[in-house]
């Protein structure tokens, strides 16, 4: 695990990896692994799951520090308990960078500054999460269809 997240990087301290695995929830995890941050992690992390592998990468993230973050679909196929984590992770890690998101599920930007909505490669709208619901164009629409088959499927 801790050689996954500092990609052999010798210059990464153990410290600021264990800070990081910290800081995005994912020691609750790996303090249950049989080997702990020395666990190997198989080929594509086939020994995690998605929401484990999304939290090392947000450690890994977090580790390297960089000033520019691009995330693509951070939430997807994961449960809503591993999603909670996931969303307060992400606040951490796009916290004082640029970040560009690719997204789906739109709770996962609900909160940027702001918003592309992009339709067959065409930037067709942009705004914060609250003018793009407020002009009920694409994005709205998305925001609908969304929530309505949440609330559907809870049912």
């Amino acid at each position: 695990v801790k050689k996954n997240i500092s990609l052999g990087n010798a210059s990464i301290p153990e410290e600021r990896i264990i800070s990081s695995v910290v800081e995005v929830s994912a020691d609750k995890f790996i303090s249950r692994l049989p080997g702990g941050y020395q666990e190997e992690i198989m080929e594509r992390g086939s020994n995690l799951s998605t929401g484990q592998k999304q939290l090392i990468a947000f450690a890994r993230a977090l580790a390297y520090d960089p000033q520019i973050l691009v995330l693509d679909e951070a939430t997807s196929n994961i449960d809503t308990e591993t999603e909670v984590l996931i969303q307060r992770a992400l606040k951490i890690l796009m916290n004082g960078r640029t970040s560009i998101v690719i997204a789906h599920r739109l709770s996962t930007i609900q909160n940027v500054d702001y918003i592309l909505v992009m339709h067959k490669g065409e930037i067709r709208e942009r705004g914060t999460h609250s003018e793009l619901l407020k002009k009920k164009g694409i994005y709205y629409k998305l925001y609908e269809l969304q929530y309505k088959n949440q609330f559907v499927t809870t049912q």
